[in-house]
């Protein structure tokens, strides 16, 4: 018989536990694999099965979806009845060595956003903002309608990177990597290889026309390169008496939440009368940093609900009889975690920024804020992640050491977030209140009055169409998402579940 298992957790990560028994003396061997071995006694009928290579990861994915996926009650093959036989189950796993593949296999229909990872520290660094960069952060889109050819350009530069100083800027448009056309069929090894320096090829727009200006810039990646989420902070001045606050925020970071407080100290001593967050480019995070950003915006509703989880109903279950009902909600503050207090603007309106890559804690942000205060969205739809997801570790002992046979961790979606009111049903995205795309071919600068999307918004604040917005020559609606942008797409919740489950 296979032993109940353990579960603990930790900050950020839900640790599993998964110990094998095994059973009786005198036995004959029924099945065996490279990597599965199963013995019965022949007295009791008692079943040890031990598992080896790429099968202790196989059975590590079914038992943590198994236990914590917010769908694990509608997928069929997760179901707590399924596996009762312990024999059928090793057979199970058995027929699935790959772990990637049998992930795959046990998701829900409607998940779009939960992955596994075979190097937990990279998934680690990844939902801090470190990871390999160069620094350039683009887009890709189709460079013409019914073609395979790609188009590249430049979003931001990372502050301190490699390419900061170089002669590549936001709005810089590329057609090549090495030498090399970038095609739908080619961009993934070029652009997104174990390489670490590579060429880009920069373009212009000559009558209406790509073409290489032969320009070459040359990257090279640093690896564990540690981003500054705060992309940039202003104080936009609209007329007398009038300040505007402007913050881009790129990633909700759990440890940012300081630097956060900071940048709202001086919007507050400066006495802004608007403000304006830019999450154009943000694909979420920390669920603490989130509530804490909505207090600084606020202030007069601290210890009201932000925000409240529905979990799966074991879990449901087991939280509310464990922690109380309470511990299901996220309620404003009036301090970070650390105790210091929270600069507060005790504002009743505020403007977002998004686009399609706006994603989780920033549609968070939207919704939570929604039920007190007015929020004025301006830019495109957003992703439509209305659900939230934890780190699963394959843990050996009640200590918190890792299975030291593999690395593999999951980022499942175990949880839906709906604001006070219980709304959550944003799957399709939320939409702006005025709708305003990016032009690919004339970006702007960052914070500048007259960029597109702040332009907008400034002229919505002023009740004038004091600055013009150009017509777009060439829209995003085509953008293809890059491999590590999508992971970056996350709602990372806080918790210590300390859950002891069995199978």
């Amino acid at each position: 018989m296979i032993k109940n298992k353990k579960y603990t957790s930790m900050v950020l990560a839900v640790t599993v536990t998964f110990l094998f028994a095994f059973l009786g003396c005198s036995s004959e061997e029924v099945e065996e694999t490279p990597d599965t071995a199963v013995t019965l006694n022949s007295d009791t009928d008692d079943i040890a099965i031990s598992l080896e290579g790429d099968l202790q990861i196989s059975d590590f994915v079914w038992q943590g979806l198994n236990q914590y996926y917010y769908w694990q009650a509608e997928v069929e093959a997760l179901s707590d009845t399924k596996f009762n036989d312990q024999k059928a189950y090793a057979q199970y796993i058995s027929e699935n060595p790959d772990p990637d593949e049998f992930f795959e296999t046990l998701k829900h229909p409607n998940d779009r956003f939960s992955w596994i990872q075979n190097d937990y520290v990279e998934l680690e660094n990844i939902l801090q903002g470190i990871y390999a960069t160069n620094g350039v952060e683009f887009g890709l889109m189709y460079a013409c309608q019914n073609c395979n050819d790609l188009l590249g350009f430049v979003k931001y530069i990372l502050e301190g990177s490699d390419a900061d100083g170089k002669t590549i800027k936001r709005g810089d448009l590329f057609t090549g990597v090495n030498g090399t056309k970038l095609t739908i069929n080619n961009y993934r090894s070029l652009l997104f290889s174990d390489a670490l320096t590579y060429s880009l090829n920069l373009a212009s727009v000559e009558n209406g026309e790509l073409v290489e200006n032969g320009v070459v810039v040359e990257l090279t990646k640093e690896e564990n390169f540690v981003t500054n989420p705060i992309q940039m902070s202003s104080i936009l001045a609209l007329a007398e008496g009038e300040k505007v606050g402007y913050l881009m925020y790129n990633q909700f970071v759990a440890d940012k939440s300081s630097d956060l407080n900071l940048v709202f100290a001086d919007f507050k001593s400066e006495g802004i009368t608007d403000l304006v967050i830019d999450l154009r480019y943000n694909g979420g995070g920390s669920v603490r940093n989130c509530v804490e950003l909505a207090s600084m915006i606020t202030g007069q509703f601290s210890d009201e609900i932000f925000a409240q989880e529905q979990w799966n109903s074991k879990l449901l279950t087991y939280i509310t009889d464990r922690f109380g009902e309470e511990s299901l909600f996220n309620r404003f503050v009036g301090e970070l975690s650390d105790g210091e207090p929270i600069n507060s603007l005790n504002l009743n309106r505020v403007y977002v920024i998004t686009t399609s890559e706006s994603a989780s804690a920033s549609e968070l942000l939207i919704n939570g804020l929604a039920s007190y205060i007015e929020v004025i969205q301006v830019g495109e739809p957003t992703v439509g992640k209305n659900v939230g997801s934890i780190t699963l570790y394959d843990y050996i002992d009640n200590e918190g050491t890792k299975n030291p046979d593999h690395t593999y961790a999951m980022q499942p979606i175990v949880l839906k977030i709906a604001n006070s009111e219980g709304y959550a049903d944003f799957a399709d995205g939320l939409p702006p209140n005025t709708n305003v795309s990016e032009d690919v071919e004339n970006l702007g600068a960052l914070g500048d009055a007259k960029e597109t999307l702040l332009a907008t918004v400034l002229n919505l604040i002023s009740g004038t169409a004091k600055y013009s917005i150009p017509e777009a020559t060439r829209s995003r609606a085509l953008l293809i998402q890059d491999p590590l942008m999508l992971k970056r797409q996350q709602m990372v919740v806080d918790k210590k579940l300390g859950y002891q489950g069995k199978r």
